[in-house]
């Protein structure tokens, strides 16, 4: 008797369906998608209606070969890829590959769960066309920008270079707060903080006036005198006790932006690991005797929505662990242009705790799912009860003022905390009893110097709430955004911090010059309304598509006329004279890369190598990180290698330095040191371990991606004139970067 099929992506989602739906059905994995557009050439008929050609993935014929056989006598056949653009796309192409677009029905899973697995078979759909082309513009809009505007790049800078539409509009974010950061003056600040004691209890408070004004301090000589002043102030008195309560509410559950922010903050993890993890988690874990079980729910979406069932057990999860007065009420409303049509991510099973399955996750799979556990049942818990007491003490001609937060009841903090503070000087529930009237007494005055900060530089969870805040991209793109930047050398991640790097300054500033309105924020927002637009029927894709290409094809042709301007744009002058005539010397950008060259050219034609220290000799990088010795910011400066190093922004007058520990572990088992970027004798920079007692050390960059062979935790990339190699340094494991995609 035929059988009823499934056709799923992935081997594991396979094997945690097989075991939900019984011998009466066969499930087979496409291994994503099986067709996409050849990677060697445009593909797209941009006369015909931009009608794209597709071909079949390389290695992909033998998947396809067995599907067709075995969907060739099957009662049913269920296209059950996820419940998105791409889901939708990889169904449809199977679909249309095969012939079956009679035969085949369309199931959505937003779990795997037999109760989600049975209840999508019993009531198949028809693939959403709708989907299928938004998936097919968005495709077909990032093939024309990275297909029309790499070359460019590559005649007027150097080959290997790439844009997209969506990943140069992060490199411009980017790059803007590098230039402000760059451009950044630390002004010089004081503050005075008095130790008082009340009944034999200590606590602090700042000095915020003098004379009924702000106080404000420029410099240590004013901290001294006002210091001074204080005290030999005669007494101190409470002038003021203000309570207010209030209520802290819980925050909703994870979507995929705040999921990848909060695994960043909390775990350290990569947006790229984060979604990898979780793509595990939903597809299926193995549980002991339950066997594959699907964990969380779909893990890309922008909705806060909760299912009504699963808010019923996690209401009664709480009841039954924290009390009824624990219980709260769980819904919350999804941000402007969310798809309600998929859940929030949250645990499939409310009451499955984290401490349960432990035994069956790895390290990081417990990590993640933990979060996820803890996030969902927090925001189906009651707010938090809270009182704020703000009190000032009079102090002669000054007046200072300390600030408390008290928990009443925890509610959602006992499973989730959050910082309660409102500002710096507010504490939690650190203050003794105060009263209007009482008289305190001066421990100790302790003037401190600060600097004003620069803006903070964007990490990888930072990066994708800004981009989800200007509404760029989408939940099923944040992590390939992040992760194109790093590859392409454009972006560097440092402290898990993310650095532009000279050669991403360049290509963003050569991208604003040729389409300022094409890698623009609003315009690329603009975009992915048009997308959605597509999804629900409301716009043919092919017309977003003309009304895209025909100002960008003008653009493009403008830039290629002007493209010998173009380059001159791009040339920096140095300030060394050329040895054989004595003009300027000037950076410019030649088939490799860069190289230092006479401005007298062609009538002289001195060249020489580019040397990093060369392009580095500018203001140094400021550091979030004040500096050990003198509270100064720290700042990144340049060795005459081209070699980084952590130094005092105070230097002369301050000497601290030390060397430039990145985020990335070291690879060798049972080690818990990082690697540190050091400059040989010779002016190589390489990298050794932080741990004195390892002799870990590698001439290639590190890349902090883990090796999928034997779980090193750090493998490295090799450049050559092939391409790019990531490799690891511990096992034999190593495989080509393709530098053709452009997505």
């Amino acid at each position: 008797m035929a059988k009823k099929v499934v056709i799923v992506e992935s081997p594991a989602k396979s094997r945690t369906i097989s075991k939900y739906l019984g011998k009466d059905f066969v499930v087979v994995a496409s291994m994503g998608h099986i067709i996409d557009l050849p990677e060697n050439e445009l593909a797209v008929d941009v006369e015909r209606g931009f009608k794209p050609r597709y071909i079949i993935i390389p290695g992909k014929k033998k998947i396809l070969d067995r599907i067709k056989k075995v969907v060739l006598d099957a009662e049913a056949v269920y296209l059950a890829s996820d419940p998105d653009r791409e889901g939708e796309a990889i169904a449809y192409h199977i679909a249309h590959t095969l012939g079956l677009e009679d035969k085949a029905f369309r199931v959505l899973f937003n779990e795997i769960t037999k109760r989600a697995v049975v209840e999508g078979i019993k009531n198949p759909g028809k693939i959403d066309m709708n989907k299928v082309y938004a998936q097919q513009a968005r495709r077909i809009l990032d093939r024309l920008v990275g297909y029309k505007v790499s070359p460019l790049l590559w005649r007027i800078m150097k080959k290997g270079l790439s844009a997209g539409r969506v990943q140069s509009v992060a490199l411009k974010i980017l790059a803007k707060r590098e230039k402000e950061i760059a451009e950044f003056v630390p002004k010089e600040f004081w503050t005075i903080d008095l130790i008082l004691e009340k009944d034999g209890s200590q606590f602090e408070a700042r000095v915020k006036l003098f004379r009924g004004k702000k106080l404000e301090i420029p410099n240590e000589s004013e901290a001294k005198k006002h210091a001074e002043a204080i005290r030999r102030t005669d007494k101190l008195v409470v002038k003021s006790v203000e309570r207010k309560r209030g209520r802290r509410n819980p925050l909703p559950p994870f979507v995929t932006s705040t999921l990848q922010l909060e695994a960043f903050r909390k775990l350290g993890f990569s947006t790229k690991k984060t979604m990898q993890l979780a793509q595990q988690l939903y597809e299926g874990v193995e549980l002991g005797d339950e066997g594959p079980t699907g964990l969380i729910t779909y893990m890309r979406t922008d909705s806060v929505r909760v299912a009504d069932i699963a808010r019923a057990s996690a209401r009664k999860f709480i009841k039954e662990n924290f009390g009824e007065e624990y219980v709260g009420f769980g819904k919350f409303k999804s941000p402007k242009g969310a798809q309600e049509a998929h859940e929030a991510i949250r645990p499939t099973v409310p009451s499955r705790t984290p401490q349960s399955v432990k035994p069956y996750l790895t390290k990081d799979q417990y990590r993640l799912y933990e979060l996820i556990w803890r996030r969902f049942i927090a925001s189906q818990m009651a707010p938090a009860e809270l009182e704020r007491i703000t009190v000032k003490i009079s102090c002669g001609e000054y007046e200072a003022e300390t600030k408390a937060v008290k928990v009443l009841f925890d509610g959602f903090l006992r499973v989730w905390k959050v910082k309660l503070a409102e500002s710096e000087d507010e504490k939690e529930d650190k203050l003794p009893e105060l009263e209007e009237g009482d008289l305190v007494e001066l421990v100790d005055v302790k003037p401190a110097q600060h600097f004003t900060k620069p803006p903070p530089r964007f990490t990888e969870g930072t990066l994708v709430k800004e981009l989800e805040s200007q509404g760029i991209g989408r939940p099923s793109t944040y992590a390939q955004i992040v992760s194109t930047l790093l590859e392409r050398k454009y972006v560097t991640s440092q402290k898990r911090k993310l650095h532009v790097t000279e050669l991403g300054m360049a290509v963003n500033e050569l991208l604003q010059k040729m389409f300022p309105d094409v890698f623009e924020e609003k315009f690329t927002a603009r975009m992915e309304e048009e997308l959605d637009k597509v999804e629900v029927g409301d716009k043919s894709w092919q017309q977003v598509l003309e009304e895209f290409y025909e100002p960008f094809a003008k653009k493009l042709e403008q830039a290629l006329r002007n493209r010998k301007e173009l380059k001159d744009s791009l040339v920096k002058t140095l300030d060394r004279k050329c040895p054989v005539c004595g003009a300027p010397l000037v950076v410019r950008w030649g088939k490799f890369g860069q190289f230092i060259a006479c401005s007298n050219y062609p009538e002289c034609k001195y060249t020489e190598p580019f040397n990093k220290a060369e392009n580095q000799r500018k203001e140094p990088v400021i550091l979030d990180e004040k500096c050990p010795e003198c509270g100064a910011p720290l700042v990144i400066r340049y060795n005459r290698s081209g070699g980084r190093f952590i130094a005092c922004s105070n230097y002369p007058k301050c000497k601290y330095t030390r060397s430039l520990t990145l985020e990335f572990p070291c690879p060798k088992p049972d080690c818990d040191g990082f690697l540190v970027e050091r400059t040989s004798k010779r002016g190589k920079i390489f990298y050794s371990c932080s741990n004195e007692s390892c002799d870990f050390v590698a001439f290639d960059e590190p890349t902090g991606e883990p090796c999928p062979k034997c779980g090193a935790k750090t493998t490295f990339i090799k450049h050559n004139k092939k391409g790019d190699i990531r490799y690891c340094a511990i096992c034999e494991w190593k495989s080509k970067i393709n530098q053709k995609t452009n997505k």
